[in-house]
This record gives structure tokens, C-alpha cells and sequence, in this order.
């Protein structure tokens, strides 16, 4: 976790020492997606260390995409070799160019950058270049796929522990009631709706407009990944946002003729670092943000948090999905997210 300064004196550096582990997190009941349904979730944490300072990293794997927690445990494994003997920066720039973006170099990415804060004696906050703490922001709390009779009952107690911002997912089939029943349960919270890319069959522009009169103010991702031409000339009431699509700042230029905006998910984009990159991005393209997260604890947050800052909606709510979350993680309390101390 030793930040060492750029201009370094020789017997300075000391090598580092990278572990990493898979831990499993129960969920609270079910999470479940058009893609099914999870019960708990395994996580990547990788810990990077100097001999005095730690800086530890989580990462939830892509299952779509084919990562395990175990493939990504093998990937970190596969390059430990080539980073120990650098400096944290120096390792931090190779893992961009070693691991291809994905849960792996996130773990990874963000165990390095809380060394170089710790190290340095900044908080993390600092270190990204915000100009203030971090502050609470309202989070969306998921509501699990269900029929519609179960979604309006969980979308009144979400409302009830004071959620004032639903996501709702969505298979493309019935949606309508399930969004309407969810309105009945929730009259006042504000909705934005995950199509998890299963409206290719629809009429988008007809179900977005049916969506709004709904209350709906976002859709995310309608169309699978690479087919995004489908929404070419398309004339929708509601912002859409690219998820899936959105791996990393490369990405946006060509999302930008589809697409309102992006959703920025750490393990997708591979790390803090290119996350910070697609916001970047995603402002010079006049894009809306959105930050999102798998289901994983306040380790994994806490980075996301810091991009969420300037977001236009936040998503962060894995941690309030689990049975039990790390000691001393973020709190969730009038539906906001709100920063442990160490954050700070």
C-alpha cells in the first residue's frame, strides 16, 4: 500500500506483497434478474501491501460474461509476478495493460489506489481529485423480478423504509404490470427500469412512452450488447442508458449516437481508474451518469461511491442487499447511501 513519490531514491522502493481470496456473502431472501436468481454471492478481495501500509480491493465477477470468482482469482494469480516488484503506481498502470477489464483488474486496480491514499496519507477521495468529502447521495434500492403481485408488495416496504428511488427489472415481457403494480405500491418513489436487453422484440420507443405515463424517468440497456444500431432514429421520452454496451471509456464515442447515457460499473469497467475515465468521457459527450454496482459489500462501494458523486443516479445498493454486510460499511437510512468514516 506504499505510495512511493514519482521521484524515487534509490533503496527506496520495497516490493510489494499481493494475496487474494474468494469470500462468499449471503444475500437477504433472493436477488433475482431476468438471468436468474442468487442466493449469495462470491466476491474477489485482493490485498496489496508494502510491509507497513495495506490497501485492499473487492470484485464480483461478470457471470454474464463467463467470469467466476475463481477465474478471476486465477487471473490476479497469473500476474502477481510481474507487479510485486514495482511501486504502486508503476503496478497499477501495468494491470490496465495485464488484465483485460472485468472483476479481476478491479479487485486489483482498487487495492492499489487505497494503498497509494493510505501511503500517502490522503483519503481516497483526495487521491481521485474531488474537492470535497464525499457526501450522502440517494441510491436506488433493486426490486427483484417477481410477478406483479410481489413486486408491488416489496416495492411498498421499500418505500415504507424510506427508498424514494425504485429500479425495477424488467424481462420484456409484461412489464407494463409489473411497473404499474409497483407504482400502486410505491406511489411516490421515483422508478428507472433495468431492460436487462430483452426489448429487442418490442416496439421501444412505444414501450418507453407507456413506461413514462407510469411515472418511469430511465430505461437502461433495451437492446443486447453490439446490437445497439436497433435504437438508431428512435424517439424516446425517457433517457436511455447503456449498461452492458459500457465497458470502458472507448466505449462512449460510439454509444453516444444510441444512447442518453452510461452506466459506469466498477468490475466492468475493470477498476477505478477506467471508471474514472468513462465519466470523464461520458461529460464531453454531454452523456447522463449513472453508477451502478453488482451485489457485493461496502469494499467493493466504496471506489464506486467517490464516481457516484457527480452521477446523475446512483445505483449502489449491493451492500443493503445482503444478509449481512463488513463491519464499519456504508449505512443505508432514508434512502440514501451514506459514507463510513474511514471514507472520509
Amino acid at each position: 500500500m506504499a505510495t512511493l513519490p514519482v521521484n524515487r531514491v534509490a533503496g527506496e522502493v520495497m516490493a510489494l506483497r499481493i494475496t487474494a481470496t474468494v469470500e462468499r456473502w449471503p444475500v437477504a431472501g433472493q436477488f433475482i434478474i431476468a438471468r436468474g436468481a442468487k442466493t449469495f454471492v462470491d466476491v474477489l478481495v485482493v490485498a496489496v501491501s508494502d510491509g507497513k501500509y495495506i490497501g485492499y480491493g473487492e470484485g464480483t465477477a461478470i457471470y454474464y460474461q463467463g467470469e467466476t470468482a475463481e477465474s478471476c482469482l486465477a487471473q490476479v494469480g497469473r500476474i502477481i509476478g510481474e507487479l510485486e516488484p514495482l511501486w504502486v503506481v508503476e503496478a497499477r498502470n501495468l494491470t490496465q495493460i495485464l488484465l483485460a477489464p472485468g472483476a479481476a483488474r478491479n479487485a486489483l486496480d482498487c487495492a492499489l489506489w487505497d494503498l497509494e491514499a493510505t501511503a500517502s496519507g490522503l483519503a481516497l477521495w483526495q487521491l481521485v481529485g474531488l474537492h470535497t468529502p464525499p457526501r450522502p447521495l440517494q441510491t436506488a434500492l433493486t426490486i427483484s423480478l417477481g410477478d406483479a403481485a410481489v413486486m408491488n408488495r416489496d416495492a411498498a416496504a421499500a418505500a415504507a423504509k424510506g427508498y424514494a428511488l425504485l429500479k425495477l427489472k424488467l424481462t420484456g415481457v409484461a412489464d407494463r404490470d409489473r411497473v404499474a403494480a409497483v407504482r400502486a405500491g410505491a406511489p411516490n418513489a421515483r422508478l428507472i427500469v433495468d431492460a436487462n436487453e430483452s426489448w429487442s422484440d418490442l416496439n421501444i420507443a412505444a414501450e418507453a412512452d407507456a413506461l413514462s405515463k407510469l411515472g418511469v424517468e430511465m430505461v437502461e440497456q433495451p437492446v443486447p450488447e453490439g446490437q445497439d444500431f436497433m435504437l438508431s432514429g428512435i424517439s424516446s421520452p425517457l433517457p436511455i442508458l447503456a449498461d452492458e454496451s459500457c465497458h470502458g471509456a472507448a466505449d462512449v464515442a460510439r454509444l453516444a449516437p444510441y444512447y442518453d447515457g452510461v452506466n459506469i460499473k466498477l468490475d466492468k469497467a475493470g477498476g477505478l481508474t477506467e471508471a474514472l475515465k468513462i465519466a470523464e468521457a461520458a461529460k464531453a459527450k454531454d452523456l447522463k451518469i449513472m453508477v451502478g454496482c453488482m451485489l457485493s459489500t461496502s469494499l467493493g462501494i466504496a471506489p464506486a461511491f467517490l464516481v457516484a458523486q457527480d452521477a446523475d443516479w446512483v445505483d449502489l445498493d449491493g451492500p443493503a442487499l445482503l444478509a449481512q454486510d463488513r463491519p464499519k460499511g456504508f449505512g443505508f437510512a432514508g434512502g440514501k447511501i451514506i459514507p463510513p468514516a474511514y471514507l472520509l
